[in-house]
């Protein structure tokens, strides 16, 4: 059976959070919210009332944390009537519950001690860690990337591919002679995704294509150069070179959801260590020990094997 290292474990915890969480910013890749409320209307804005208990729009908000799934499955428009009749059914099914003692009772007593602490903890979350991520600081992430970004050539190519060398040769005959490369690579070349666009394959970086392609394209000099057939295990190709290009770093608009996750996993992860620091920790039971114990080995191995490599 895999094991998860803590590391891991950890990162699975923050997608719980930020399933559950209010809105990180402006770049956050997040589930469906339920309609928005008018900006004007405060929190503790009664909506309806049940038995003369009172349901807020704040009530409306925490349901919306703890039904996010849900949610996501349903019409925007549908989504606050929705939460709504969830938030009577369990007012009614409070009252019936305390009715009954069942408020007395220890297992209760223990159940709203994990909710309270879940509570807090999504409160925490928002705040000291979701709160560090703004776009400041996913702005200079995004220049330090920037600044240690190293251009790698680039080639703009389009490509015939067909069965047999006799096929290429006599493309490539074809070619000298003055034909138009596109038409033939439409009615002629065998690959389903370029074929269609005259052999267009767009830009493309080292490693990108099998070796025998790549190194003949990389190999053409000057923009409209062809090259003589190349043998590769899909068949023979004729490549023609449209551009060279030396790449570079993406807009921040393209990557600015991943580096807001990298930077929330960075400060989730320093927050947590920090607050582990000086924490007592003892695990009773002996088998969840041992399998703590088990993640925690994993989670060391692959860091050890990098130190020793440097």
């Amino acid at each position: 059976m895999m094991k998860l290292s803590s590391r891991l474990l950890r990162t699975i915890c923050l997608a719980a959070l930020l399933g559950a969480a209010p809105t990180i910013g402006s770049f956050a890749q997040e589930a469906p919210a339920p309609e928005a409320a008018p900006a004007a209307v405060a929190p503790e804005t009664v909506v309806a009332t049940v038995g003369g208990e009172p349901i807020t729009e704040a009530d409306l908000s925490f349901a919306a944390e703890d039904l996010a799934q849900d949610l996501a499955q349903m019409p925007a428009e549908e989504r606050r009537a929705f939460l709504l009749r969830v938030l009577i059914d369990m007012k009614v099914m409070a009252g019936a519950a305390k009715e009954a003692g069942m408020d007395q009772t220890e297992l209760f007593a223990q159940r709203l001690k994990y909710l309270e602490e879940r509570a807090l903890r999504r409160a925490y979350f928002a705040d000291a860690i979701a709160g560090q991520v703004t776009e400041e600081a996913i702005r200079a992430e995004y220049d330090t990337f920037v600044a240690q970004f190293q251009p790698a050539e680039e080639v703009h190519a389009r490509h015939i591919l067909v069965e047999t060398k006799e096929e290429a040769d006599a493309i490539k005959a074809e070619l000298d002679a003055g034909g138009d490369f596109a038409a033939i690579a439409q009615e002629k070349s065998i690959d389903p995704g370029s074929g269609a666009n005259g052999g267009d394959l767009g830009f493309f970086a080292k490693g990108m294509m099998v070796p025998e392609f790549e190194t003949a394209a990389f190999a053409l000099a000057n923009p409209g150069d062809v090259s003589a057939p190349v043998q590769s295990q899909f068949g023979f190709h004729i490549i023609k070179l449209e551009e060279k290009r030396q790449s570079a770093p993406p807009a921040f608009e393209q990557v600015a959801p991943q580096i807001q996750q990298q930077v929330l996993m960075r400060v989730f992860n320093e927050k947590v260590e920090e607050l582990m620091s000086g924490v007592t920790i003892d695990v009773t039971d002996p088998e969840l020990k041992a399998a703590m114990d088990a993640q925690d080995a994993a989670q060391a191995a692959p860091a050890e094997g990098e130190a020793a490599q440097q």
